[in-house]
């Protein structure tokens, strides 16, 4: 058979190979000179583990291909197909083909030169590298399919190439076998981000349910039936990975051909055609990457690996609890720093530069996206963190929601909600997509949802974290902060966004207990229970006391009149001339914030400065003040502050906001019907790692079980 075959690389030239031993009359054409110069100076050798010798063979570069030509193979990368049709128009003599060896759906690109009826398809899956010009290592024997890219027939055609071809058979199914090879090459492309070889990346079970996620994104797309091969069997993914793992390990290509395109050759991947073949967010984010990675933003690496599992696990669990608003793919970041591969999910109203600041309000989600990061963006990015998704909240942050906007739903109980107005970004991390969110809190929105999600909750002394570029509500109360899996990322994330050092805790703990609050008649039964029971389990370590919390009580006593009256501030223009821009409840808060008179809130805040010594004095003597976080376990939605639910809700966290003292919730227990609970710890302000180091001592005292949330 004589048979032209462009594109003489890894696949091209070992296909060729083995075609001129078995005596064929091959012409293999390459663009690349160095490679064309050695093949005819020494022939083309192939050696491995498969085969090892050398052919003769006549090799051009493309402006020395004939005029005419009756078989051609063409091997090129995927993202070349478009060059080499080009170069094919007009040259095929009638009755010829066009036969592609390469990864893919191409034969479309390649009908538009040269015609459909001209075209034959093949799937190719043995493991090959170009090692120097004129030498190609073989790695393995893989399965090879020829067939007929229309119809379920095997041609006459097909019959001949497969007489000519080395390993190949012929197939009626020709497409199935590609989409086959499309989720398998879709698995290899989320691993060749990393620098795991191929069977590393498929076996870890760390990264099983991204590989498992990412074929099945492809499979759905499918429209034929997928075929199998080499141990892939789109009817039973679970079992291919191990059969995928073996079948790597036996071959001496250890790492794919893309991952050797971005850290060997430096060159282009076929990844362009991987995102124009498919859709779908899993392909798309591995995309992303490998994007950057050949801008040189990214290196191959696990972290790389570990955000894909992000994205994953926030498709799967994040998106079903309402808590994604927009995803970021492939975000910048610096390449080192202290939370280098750190995954952190952002509040949807603070500046994220490329993103609308949605606000959870369906006008501003549609608005403008940000010009430029906030600053606790930018001391993230700074850091090496992956700032990757934003997160759902009530809107404007001020305790309700908008009916057009859903609200975030408890890991625990999707009948429930996160909490809010942070509960986007407690939902993310109590249902495990990520270790760690920003949230902000007025009155208690990081540390309530903390409660309800079976997260940690840490709002920060007033103005440890720059409030630029966060949407206000009441610049005297506002914060922003963190919501973690526990205490140890909470403070690593913190330290590295202030540059503040983590401390270590005194031992043993002195703990003020607020009496008034943890006997308070507010607290339902179950957290009461929790609340005591963990104080009680703390009494057997460290010294407790109780404390008068009368002064508390006091300092909240402000707290309504400063909150409306600045809020009023914020959003009494936008109140007056377009009302409909909120929800009907939000409207409501806000209409009833612009009866508050100035004098009144001058005389609260007068108050309030009287008020922060004796408050200050409760902490003398002790490490931590201790109190419950809320009166009540997750309700089905969220209370309106201006209700008397949501009044209580915020009973115990809203004090905090008032002083400006750093507070944090963490897990103390569950309730009967299986709902986290939470207890709340405070320090003096500007105490933060002094209370992030007690908490983490007492979360190890408390010793709280971990139970799998219900979505999953």
């Amino acid at each position: 058979m004589q048979l032209t075959i462009v594109g003489a690389g890894a696949i091209g030239g070992t296909i060729g190979a083995h075609m001129i031993r078995a005596g064929h009359d091959i012409l293999l054409c390459d663009a690349d000179p160095a490679h064309v110069e050695a093949i005819n100076e020494h022939g083309l050798t192939i050696e491995g583990p498969v085969e090892n010798f050398t052919v003769p063979a006549i090799a051009v570069t493309p402006d020395h291909l004939p005029d005419q030509i009756e078989h051609v193979a063409v091997a090129v990368k995927s993202h070349h197909t478009t060059q080499a049709a080009e170069l094919l128009r007009g040259r095929i003599a009638p009755g010829g083909y066009v036969v592609s060896f390469q990864n893919g759906l191409t034969a479309d690109i390649l009908a538009a030169a040269v015609g459909r009826e001209q075209v034959v398809v093949s799937f190719v899956n043995f493991g090959a590298d170009v090692l120097a010009p004129g030498r190609i290592m073989q790695g393995n024997i893989g399965t090879f399919r020829v067939g007929e890219p229309d119809i379920h027939e095997i041609t006459p055609r097909v019959r001949e190439l497969v007489a000519a071809l080395p390993y190949a058979e012929a197939t009626e199914n020709i497409m199935g076998f590609l989409w086959g090879k499309e989720a398998y090459g879709a698995m290899l492309y989320t691993g060749a981000v990393s620098d795991l070889s191929i069977a590393d990346s498929l076996e870890d079970p760390r990264w099983r349910p991204l590989m498992l996620a990412v074929a099945r994104e492809v499979l759905a797309q499918a429209p034929v039936e997928p075929e199998s091969f080499d141990g892939f069997d789109p009817s039973d993914l679970e079992g291919s990975l191990a059969r995928l793992v073996t079948f790597n390990r036996n071959s001496a290509k250890s790492h794919s051909g893309i991952y050797r395109d971005l850290m060997v050759r430096k060159r282009k991947t076929e990844v362009d055609d991987l995102m124009r073949d498919l859709a779908g967010p899993l392909t798309t984010y591995a995309g992303e990457i490998i994007h950057a990675i050949e801008r040189g933003e990214r290196t191959c690496e696990v972290a790389n690996l570990e955000l894909l599992a992000t994205y994953e696990r926030t498709e799967r669990l994040g998106r079903p609890l309402n808590a994604v608003v927009h995803t970021l793919p492939a975000p910048s970041r610096r390449q080192d720093g202290p939370l280098h591969g750190v995954a952190i999910a952002v509040k949807d109203l603070i500046d994220v530069a490329g993103v609308p600041r949605g606000n959870g309000n369906p006008e501003a989600m549609a608005g403008a996206p940000a010009e430029k990061d906030a600053p606790v963006i930018t001391a993230l990015r700074e850091a090496g963190a992956e700032v990757y998704v934003t997160t759902s909240l009530l809107e404007y942050a001020a305790g309700a929601t908008h009916p057009d906007v859903p609200e975030a739903r408890n890991p625990y109980d999707t009948g429930r909600t996160a909490g809010g107005s942070s509960g986007g970004s407690a939902a993310l991390v109590g249902v495990g997509a990520c270790d760690v969110a920003l949230g902000t809190d007025t009155g208690g929105s990081i540390r309530i949802p903390a409660h309800y999600c079976a997260t940690v909750g840490f709002k920060p002394s007033y103005g440890a974290i720059d409030l630029r570029g966060v949407e206000a509500l009441s610049p005297s109360f506002d914060h922003v902060g963190l919501l973690g899996r526990d205490v140890a990322i909470t403070a690593r994330v913190f330290a590295a966004i202030t540059g503040e050092a983590i401390v270590t805790p005194s031992a043993p703990l002195r703990i003020g207990v607020v009496t008034e609050q943890i006997g308070s008649t507010a607290l339902e039964p179950d957290v009461e229970r929790a609340v005591h029971a963990a104080v009680e389990l703390l009494r057997k370590s460290s010294t407790v006391v109780d404390i008068d919390g009368s002064a508390f009580d006091a300092v909240l006593g402000c707290f309504e009149d400063i909150l409306l009256f600045e809020a009023w501030q914020v959003h009494g223009d936008r109140v007056e001339a377009t009302p409909s821009h909120y929800g009907p409840e939000t409207l409501r808060l806000l209409k009833s914030a612009s009866k508050v008179g100035r004098d009144s809130y001058e005389a609260a805040l007068a108050r309030r400065e009287e008020l922060l010594p004796a408050v200050a004095a409760l902490y003398e003597g002790v490490d931590v003040l201790l109190t419950p976080a809320a009166p009540f376990v997750a309700p089905a939605t969220t209370p309106p502050v201006d209700t008397p639910e949501g009044a209580a809700e915020g009973l115990f966290t809203s004090a905090y906001n008032s002083t400006g003292a750093p507070a944090i919730v963490l897990p103390c227990g569950w309730s009967d019907d299986g709902m986290p609970i939470g207890l709340q710890l405070s320090a003096p302000l500007g105490a933060d790692m002094a209370l992030l180091a007690s908490a983490a001592e007492i979360e190890r005292l408390l010793a709280v079980e971990r139970r799998a949330p219900a979505i999953g």
